[in-house]
């Protein structure tokens, strides 16, 4: 949580298990710095359906603003 506070950290990457662990923190995170972007890592695959930013992105665009 210190993370979230610091003014000189603008991007902080966490593998995506890991997040897992703390989702309810990830989740209430609404700032738009520092950004929470979860990344793979080597022993567990990426499921895009658990990213917080990619649901959250769903919900901003219509399929016809992608196309």
């Amino acid at each position: 949580r210190s993370f979230l506070s610091r003014e000189d950290i603008g991007i902080i990457l966490i593998s995506q298990c890991l997040a897992e662990l703390i989702r309810h923190a990830v989740e209430a995170h609404a700032r738009p710095l520092p950004a929470v972007l979860e990344i793979p890592s080597k022993e567990h695959p990426y499921d895009p359906g658990k990213d917080s930013v990619l649901r959250r992105a769903r919900g901003l665009f219509s399929p016809e603003d992608l196309r």
